[in-house]
């Protein structure tokens, strides 16, 4: 195995589990439970470790759900928790500022992720800039990249690396990939790029490990996995499956396998009330090319006014909603239940 690990060069896996995660429980994760979490991950040897409310910093509002705690209580629990893994934060500009980003590296955020949808890479330029003026890791990703083509995506993640991204890739946020679809997008990336390719990938249609070992090979050096894949929707590439499937793949992790079993069985009791799991809404949400996160809303409002939840994903995937109009799901519900009566 070590001769075969030798061969490939190892991959970074970057865990969002106490970021994405809080998508599964309308960001409630408390105190105890991000401390008890990031403990295992780091002594588990996981290189980073995301935490915040699941759209990021800045984001806790009424919109889009307030989380248990603010940022700061979020930021300082988890740094006093990590030894010798670094931690990590996301920001997407609109709902993020920069006051927030110095304060997260303030409290100790060393990888800062600047998001933007796959088409509007250029709003990243400032808060890149900030971040790599603050001395942090600057990375920059693309949301819904299912919406872009491998060329068009390419143009962006070269932008941002312009920018300053000193690592740049997409997020699969509605789980729509085949692993095809992953493998030439990563391709024409890493070809457009000289700075590591990041892929996050979310388990909608079952093929959340299988999209990332297609990223892997495809040239993909920084790869995003949550424990048991929790996370929003379906759940996220789940981690510990990740580690034991690059193993066999010949990739070196640096993680240990049995501890990261450990940190997902801790993350399976404290974190979560029931593992993310693949049913006819994550199936419909995948389908439709929807953010994986409005499973709740979906659900809440296809209730209320007496609707399919799934015809209302697959309304608002016609419709190319994106995350940050979760607004417009109460309008395509009651257009839905008009269309009906």
């Amino acid at each position: 195995m070590d001769t075969t690990a030798r061969k490939r060069p190892p991959i970074l896996l970057h865990d969002p589990t106490l970021r994405d995660g809080h998508h599964a429980v309308g960001h409630q994760l408390d105190a105890a439970q991000l401390r008890a979490y990031a403990s295992a991950a780091n002594t588990a040897g996981v290189p980073v470790v995301e935490v915040g409310h699941g759209n990021g910093l800045g984001a806790s509002s009424l919109q889009i759900g307030r989380a248990a705690l603010d940022d700061a209580t979020m930021l300082t629990t988890v740094r006093e928790a990590l030894t010798s893994s670094r931690m990590g934060v996301f920001m997407a500009p609109g709902w993020g500022t920069s006051r927030d980003l110095a304060a997260a590296v303030g409290h100790g955020a060393d990888v800062v992720r600047i998001a933007a949808h796959c088409t509007e890479a250029d709003v990243t330029e400032r808060h890149l800039g900030v971040v790599r003026d603050l001395g942090a890791e600057a990375q920059g990703v693309l949301l819904m990249s299912h919406m872009a083509g491998p060329g068009e995506l390419a143009e962006q993640c070269a932008l941002m690396v312009k920018f300053g991204a000193q690592a740049v890739g997409i997020m699969d946020s509605a789980g729509h990939y085949l692993p095809g679809d992953v493998a030439m997008r990563v391709r024409a990336i890493a070809d457009a790029v000289d700075v590591p390719v990041i892929f996050h990938g979310h388990n909608n249609l079952g093929l959340a490990v299988a999209n990332s070992l297609a990223a892997v090979d495809a040239g993909a050096r920084v790869i995003d996995a949550t424990a048991r894949g929790f996370g929003a929707g379906a759940g996220n590439t789940p981690l510990e499956v990740l580690v034991a499937v690059l193993e066999r793949h010949g990739v070196g992790t640096g993680i240990g396998l049995r501890e990261v079993l450990a940190a997902a069985d801790i993350a399976a009791v404290h974190l979560m009330k029931t593992p993310p799991s693949i049913d006819s809404i994550a199936v419909a949400s995948g389908l439709a090319g929807v953010f994986s996160g409005f499973r709740r809303p979906v659900l809440a409002l296809a209730r209320a006014e007496g609707v399919d939840p799934v015809d209302l994903f697959l309304a608002l995937g016609e419709r190319q909603v994106v995350a940050g109009q979760e607004d417009l799901i109460g309008d395509v519900a009651r257009q839905l239940k008009a269309a009906t009566r």
